[in-house]
């Protein structure tokens, strides 16, 4: 979805800032990681400098200048 790329800049701001500039370089990146209410997917992890949003301030987690934004997909399975 970012046209091969493994590394994205946007500007910092709060994550669904991040999400937002992330969408308009490329986008799709709203839809796959947002759910119909506007909340992160369950099945997708984001971190903020290794820490999981969920465990932070959610879309509101500020991301600095500098700081990396990991987004993972959840693996499940057996």
């Amino acid at each position: 979805m970012a046209g091969g790329n493994k590394l994205v800049e946007v500007e910092p701001g709060s994550l669904a800032d991040v999400i937002s500039g992330l969408d308009a370089q490329h986008p799709g990146f709203s839809d796959r990681l947002l759910d119909d209410d506007g909340g992160l997917h369950k099945f997708v992890n984001v971190f903020v400098d290794d820490d999981d949003v969920r465990y932070l301030d959610g879309l509101e987690t500020q991301v600095a200048d500098g700081i990396t934004v990991s987004i993972i997909p959840a693996v499940a399975g057996g």
